[in-house]
């Protein structure tokens, strides 16, 4: 039976946990923070559970039973196939933890970083096994949100991203190869690229931060949840892509040229949206958010499974 590291018993480690455990991995979960590590087994377990009444889970009991925590790095890292990682999104902490793991694992196995924006090469340079280390991004809930971008270093070996990939591809996760390194990968762009507008549109008033949430949920998400933007334009002109971009993309010109600035980030722009939303919620009510937002993902992602079924 396969075996997975998981680095980081924080939101991102305890959902990748569940990823591997649901698929019959052994799991070891290692963090330095004793509290953390301690709540990761409970919260694994009703993770598993919750995904069990969406048809996710066949045997939760059994998946849970399969997770164990371990007291150190050196202690998650052996005899294991994959390495995790998911701690602090620092360049200083990710050289200390990889320098750690490389010396830990076994030499063929895989090294893998959640980071979201920080490219491999920055942290791997000088380690020995630096040819097996790549970026493996999630999006958070990873474990109903199965997107997984693997982005190498230079040195990164193309059999590393070969096993990689199949290794989230036997998980049920989704991976696609990020081909060079850029900065915040493939989906963080895409999402910087709408967030920068939206923040534009509703920070000078021309729509509400609700309207323009209803917008992207109610409109360009439900085509976005099994079509991606080429096989959206695809279908909206006689002629595919090339007659699209024809006849349609001389205001997405204009657009372009006039892209928002990173002032839209700035205090005053986010004043005036925070103001318009309502204010902050409290921790408790975000964890109730985030309560909601899971089980609608749980149900999307159980319905896109069945769709699979009847419909490759």
């Amino acid at each position: 039976m396969s075996t997975v590291a998981i680095v980081g018993a924080g939101l991102i480690g305890r959902a990748w946990a569940q990823v591997f455990a649901r698929a019959g991995w052994n799991v070891r979960i290692a963090d330095p923070h004793g509290p953390t590590l301690e709540a990761a087994l409970g919260l694994i377990r009703e993770g598993l559970e919750d995904q069990a009444t969406h048809g996710l889970v066949a045997d939760p009991a059994a998946a849970a039973a399969r997770v164990c925590v371990a007291r150190s790095l050196a202690e998650a890292a052996e005899d294991v196939d994959l390495v995790q990682e998911n701690g602090p999104e620092t360049v200083e902490a990710k050289r200390a933890i990889f320098a750690e793991l490389d010396r830990a694992a076994p030499k063929d196995a895989i090294l893998a970083s959640s980071t979201s924006a920080i490219v491999a090469s920055l942290f791997t340079e000088d380690l020995p096994g630096r040819a097996r280390c790549l970026v493996a991004h999630p999006v958070n809930p990873p474990h109903l949100v199965p997107i997984v971008e693997l982005c190498g270093a230079p040195w990164t070996s193309p059999e590393a991203i070969a096993r990689a990939r199949a290794i989230y591809e036997s998980v049920e996760q989704v991976p696609i190869t990020v081909h060079r390194e850029i900065e915040g990968f493939v989906l963080n762009r895409l999402q910087g690229a709408l967030l920068a507008e939206a923040f534009r549109l509703a920070g000078e008033g021309i729509v509400s931060p609700q309207d323009l949430d209803k917008t992207v949920s109610d409109g360009l998400g439900l085509r976005w949840s099994f079509l991606g933007p080429f096989a959206t334009i695809e279908l909206n002109a006689p002629g595919g892509i090339p007659d699209y971009c024809a006849r349609y993309t001389d205001f997405y010109k204009r657009v372009a040229d006039e892209a928002a600035g990173r002032e839209v980030y700035d205090g005053p722009n986010v004043e005036k949206i925070v103001a318009a939303w309502g204010g902050t919620p409290s921790p408790a009510e975000l964890a109730a958010k985030a309560a909601r937002r899971d089980r609608r993902l749980a149900a999307l992602a159980a319905h896109k499974k069945r769709q699979k079924q009847i419909e490759p």
